[in-house]
């Protein structure tokens, strides 16, 4: 089973929806297609 690794800029931009923009993590996941687990350094 192979993860699928993200750059830090984009976990950085992922957490900014959050916390600067007020979006939920699980709507900013699904957009991106991830999962929360991703995300998190």
């Amino acid at each position: 089973m192979s993860s699928k690794r993200y750059l830090e800029e984009f976990k950085v931009e992922a957490v900014k929806l959050v916390t600067e923009k007020g979006h939920c993590v699980a709507d900013v996941v699904y957009r991106l297609g991830t999962t929360k687990h991703s995300i998190y350094p």
